[in-house]
């Protein structure tokens, strides 16, 4: 099972390598992207599309059984407990004004639990990558969550998300900054979460997000030595879920935080 598990990740990680080069060649030629409004804030484009049919023609050529669920396409149903859950472009809005902070997005859930994630930051050239019981890493070096105990040793990310009130969000930040601590927001939650699994962030938090925005993401964190508030393996395909996400010692601060300023 252990080899099974090396071999999608490794997969996984040539896969959103060679998407985030495909997306690359569009955001080098931004100013020619056909754009569209989804919602608030919420952007689709030419490369978004284009890079998950790309993802998905490698995934049913190697993995023809498994399902498919991705963000621009209808799910794929497959035949076997695996399920990979895709991500072309998170951080669409910052991609189409031309601003470097987007990723590609792979994890693999085994009935409904996260098996493998990678998060592949194009613009940079880092891959962060691991899978269930292995570690988390960056270009093949070890990460670890953040051991900070107080808010004040560093920042939180934080997402804002179409499901939810913007005032709870403000809520939230207002709080975090009388702990003395600081928000930080790029616009793309997964690779806010790959920062909290890399240390480089105290920890992430969105009182919704989708499962091709996050699994891969709290999978990275919990196997850098963090903590994370569990999904509901039932519905977080489906429906998402809210995401706490930290280092061990920060975290039941976080989660507190939470409760009070979204509503427990």
């Amino acid at each position: 099972m252990t080899d099974n598990l090396d071999q999608r990740m490794h997969f996984a990680i040539d896969l959103a390598r060679r998407a985030g080069e495909l997306g690359l060649k569009y955001f080098r030629d931004v100013e020619n992207l056909t754009i569209e409004i989804k919602g608030h804030q919420d952007l689709v484009s030419d490369v978004d599309r284009e890079v998950e049919l790309f993802v998905r023609a490698a995934i049913t050529a190697a993995y023809p059984d498994d399902g498919i669920v991705g963000e621009e396409h209808a799910p794929a149903t497959g035949k076997t407990s695996y399920v990979w859950v895709i991500d072309p472009i998170d951080g669409t809005a910052n991609f189409v004004r031309g601003i470097p902070a987007w990723c590609v997005v792979i994890a693999c859930a085994r009935d409904g639990e996260t098996i493998v994630g990678v998060i592949h930051e194009a613009s940079t050239g880092e891959t962060f990558h691991g899978r269930l019981g292995g570690g988390a890493f960056v270009d093949g070096r070890p990460i670890r969550a953040s051991g900070a105990k107080a808010l004040s040793e560093g920042s939180v990310g934080t997402g804002l998300s179409n499901r939810a009130s913007t005032e709870h969000v403000a809520v939230l930040v207002s709080m975090i900054m009388a702990e003395g601590g600081v928000f930080y927001r790029n616009a793309s939650g997964a690779l806010m979460l790959a920062y909290a699994a890399a240390g480089r962030l105290l920890g992430y938090v969105e009182e919704h997000m989708n499962a091709w925005d996050c699994l891969a993401g709290m999978l990275l964190v919990e196997e850098a030595g963090g903590t994370v508030l569990k999904p509901d393996p039932r519905t977080v395909l489906q429906e998402g879920t809210l995401v706490i996400a930290g280092g061990n010692n920060i975290f039941p601060k976080l989660r507190a935080l939470c409760a009070e300023a979204f509503g427990d």
